[in-house]
């Protein structure tokens, strides 16, 4: 004999399998979290290799050049995040631990400042389009990659108060001297410019290489 199912038992059965799945909240959680920890880890590992490039390469300018460097080359990292986590404070929370290693590593506090003011106002572009828009995705990964410009403003801006933390490092005339020479306000325009034309770049690259590797391989 064949048994029959009643709809009131194909409906708990129904409920049953989707209780399987955690409802998405919208909220982070654990594993969001460690999602977060591992981006935010590979993002580092990007700005370091942003600040031995900007060391190694571009001469006198210096580390002028290291928020630009980073936005050229971590397109891949951001899009990544937004594609796997999906949820607002993703962004914000990987912002604020690369500024935390700035602050703590001995820069102005503008530092930390600048690196929760960008990542929040990254993450706000980036839910408005539900971490789905491509257009504002990367006009999000363009506005985070402003919060690394914490460490190099007060060149322009606090140029006393850099100076005497440089003395205050044992660091001699000459050597300020040398921190300063490429000090203008062209400078600093092309370096603002710099980091909006690699952003673009970066993230149009991260989101072909979604598109044509991740996408692919079933990653995201």
């Amino acid at each position: 004999m064949t048994a029959s199912h009643s709809p009131a038992d194909n409906t708990a059965q129904t409920a049953n399998q989707s209780s399987g799945k955690p409802a998405n909240t919208g909220k982070l959680e654990v594993a969001d979290l460690i999602t977060i920890g591992v981006f935010a880890a590979l993002y580092f590992v990007m700005v370091c290799v942003a600040t031995l490039v900007s060391t190694l390469f571009t001469g006198g300018f210096g580390s002028i050049f290291l928020p630009a460097i980073a936005a050229l080359i971590s397109g891949c990292v951001y899009m990544l995040l937004a594609a796997r986590l999906g949820k607002f404070g993703g962004i914000t929370v990987m912002g604020v631990v690369i500024g935390l290693f700035l602050f703590i590593s001995g820069h102005f506090v503008l530092s930390f400042i600048a690196s929760i003011v960008f990542p929040v106002a990254a993450d706000v572009i980036a839910r408005v389009g539900k971490y789905k828009s491509k257009a504002l995705l990367l006009v999000s990964y363009v506005v985070l990659s402003y919060g690394l410009t914490g460490p190099i403003l007060p060149l322009w801006f606090m140029r006393d108060a850099y100076i005497a933390s440089l003395q205050a490092r044992g660091k001699d005339a000459a050597y300020i001297d040398g921190v300063f020479a490429n000090i203008n306000t062209g400078t600093f325009f092309i370096s603002m410019a710099a980091i909006l034309v690699c952003a673009i770049i970066g993230g149009w690259f991260g989101q072909k290489m979604m598109k044509k590797h991740f996408i692919k391989a079933g990653i995201v």
